[in-house]
Formats: structure tokens, sequence, C-alpha cells
């Protein structure tokens, strides 16, 4: 009897390691994020809207949800694909374009490794934009906002691309063929295509550096405007408590169709990070946008949109899926584009405090 027992428990043991095994190797992963969020705006908007400019965390003195996502990903050595499905704040300012349940799709593509010696994928559907360091995932990013850099270029893109990654993990180089500029359906009457292109280099864990292109036209064929589109980053962890990031974007579109005479704008960001112990991390940025011609912001004013933002914003983080964040943030603009009481003024202040957790 005891013989029996024994192998029985040798069994039972044996089936359980093989399961936990398979659910180690399973291909499918399903994962989740939800950050929930409330803002002041000093300047308090009569429709609890923020300013036009931006689009994450931009409802005023509201309980509310930014962003909210449920993601499936396949990965395989030759096969991967990835779909997730969102709903927020995000979601509503930036897909106000799109179309039907296009409006909720967060991420949909699938992708083939096309060589078996090396790194070389190409994906097609729906990924986060190729251009910047922050991304739509508050939880991810240094600071609690998004930077005026990152709210006025694509979050997101439609299209194809190619990807080769070299052996050891340093050099990463992308080509893509896309449908617009912040686009999952192509403008009507626009039938070119975009591009866009991107190199990473990370010589080691600490250091990071990125360039960045898009080229195109947002607008249908018979008002045709090219548009050229820099984006470069490096991002700094001189130890681990102290990292900084550094990012610069320069634009160029014609001023009229055919033309030689160009429109341009252009938003440095730095954003200063000290992480003291595991569960704490304090965020200072600087930042300025200016697009005096109004290509990306308009505002009707002389000198268009010149503003300048300072913030900095407290972490903590006491599991690694967690984050609760508070952020202070002013911006100030050469003209009187924000409104008081029904009053031009030139700046505003806001306060911001959210809850993070990806699972």
């Amino acid at each position: 009897m005891k013989l029996r027992m024994t192998s029985a428990a040798l069994l039972l043991s044996l089936a359980g390691a093989a399961q936990d095994t398979t659910r180690q190797t399973s291909p499918l992963t399903i994962s989740g994020y939800a950050e929930a969020y409330y803002s002041y705006d000093f300047n308090k908007p009569a429709d609890n809207n923020r300013p036009g400019f931006l689009y994450s965390h931009n409802r005023h003195n509201e309980f509310t949800a930014n962003l909210a996502y449920i993601k499936a990903a396949y990965n395989t050595e030759r096969v991967r694909a990835n779909i997730a499905l969102a709903a927020g704040t995000y979601i509503n300012a930036n897909y106000a374009a799109e179309t039907g349940v296009m409006k909720n799709i967060f991420e949909a593509n699938a992708g083939y490794k096309l060589s078996t010696k090396h790194n070389l994928w190409f994906d097609i559907g729906i990924f986060p934009s190729h251009i910047g360091f922050e991304s739509a995932v508050s939880k991810d990013c240094w600071a609690l906002t998004r930077s005026l850099m990152a709210e006025n270029s694509p979050y997101y893109e439609s299209g194809a691309k190619l990807t080769y990654g070299t052996n050891d993990g340093k050099w990463t180089f992308s080509a893509l063929a896309l449908n617009g500029w912040q686009r999952i359906k192509r403008v009507d009457a626009n039938s070119k295509m975009n591009w866009g292109t991107q190199v990473t280099y990370k010589p080691a864990s600490k250091l990071t550096l990125n360039y960045s292109t898009f080229y195109g036209s947002d607008k249908p064929d018979s008002v045709r405007l090219n548009r050229l589109f820099h984006n470069v980053y490096g991002i700094f962890q001189f130890s681990d408590q102290w990292g900084f990031t550094a990012g610069l974007d320069i634009g160029t579109e014609q001023k009229a169709k055919g033309g030689s005479e160009m429109n341009t704008w252009y938003s440095p960001v730095g954003i200063l990070r000290f992480t003291p112990v595991a569960k704490w991390a304090f965020a200072l940025r600087g930042e300025y946008y200016e697009d005096k011609n109004g290509v990306i912001i308009a505002t009707g004013t002389p000198d268009g949109f010149r503003t300048s933002g300072i913030s900095f914003n407290a972490d903590y983080l006491p599991f690694s899926n967690l984050a609760l964040r508070a952020e202070g943030r002013w911006l100030k603009s050469k003209d009187a584009i924000f409104s008081k009481d029904g009053v031009a003024t030139d700046n505003t202040t806001t306060i911001t405090f959210s809850a993070a957790v990806s699972f």
C-alpha cells in the first residue's frame, strides 16, 4: 500500500510539473492595464475640458479613467500577434477621427520572422507609434502627464513595418509604410502612402539613443502638403538613483501644394528623474513647443503657439504593478491662448492625481 501511494504521489507530482511547464511555455498571454485619475485646472474650464492640444488626462474636476485596456499577445519563435481593446478619455480624445469599432482598437497586429538566422520581422496592423519616448501607458513614463511633444505627435499608427535587430541587441532598424499621421482610417481622397523610419542604439543597459522620422501628408491629394518630421531622443541612466531623458521634435510642412516654402515647428523637452529608494520616484520636466504658423496647434493669435512648461511629479510604487502618482504642471504661452472665467490668459496651472495598475 505504501508503495502504491508513493507511486500515485509521484504521478501526481509529474502531472503537476507538466502542467506548470505548459503554463510557462504557453505562447498566449493575457494582460491588462487601468489608470484612473483626477485633474484640477485652476482656470476652471466651463465644459470641464482641458485645452484642445492636450489629449491625455484632459478632463477637469472629474474622477475618470484615462486609459484601460485588455490585451492578448501570441509569441512563438517565428510568429507573433497582439490585440488590445481599450476605453477611457485618452481613447475619446485621440481616436475621434476613427470610425466604428476602430475607436476602441488600442493595438491589433500580426508578424512573421522572415529569417531563421537573423532577427528580421515583418509586421502589419495597428501599432504604438515609432515616434517618441513617451507612450499612452502613463505607468511606463517618467512623468504622470504627457509632454507637449508627445501630445502633438502620433501615439499610434497603422501600416506595415520591417524590423531588423542585431544579435547583440545594440541596434534596431525599422522601415514603415503608414496610412497617415496617427491614422487607422486613411484620409478620404488621399491616395499616397506615408513613410517612417526608426534607428535605436543601446550600447549599454543604461543608455538608449533613438532617431525616428515621418514623411507624407495627412491631407487629400487636391490640397496635399508634404510633411517631414524628425524625432530624436536619448535616455541616460547615470546611476540607480538618477536618470535624464532629452528629446527634440522638428517638423516642416509645405505652405502651399507644390511650393518650396515651409512652415516649421519644434519642441525640446528634458526630464530629470530621481529614485532615492525602490518605492519612490520624483521627476522634474521642462519643455517648450513652438508652432507659430499653426501646422499642428492653431491658435489664431499673432505669435501662434509658443508655449513653455514645467512640471513636477512624485510617485509611490508600493508594488511592481501599481503606481500612485501626483503632479503639478504650469504652462505659459507668449499669447493669451488660455481662458479663465471667460477672459483670455497666457497661462494655466493644473494638479493631477492618478492610480495605475497593470496585470
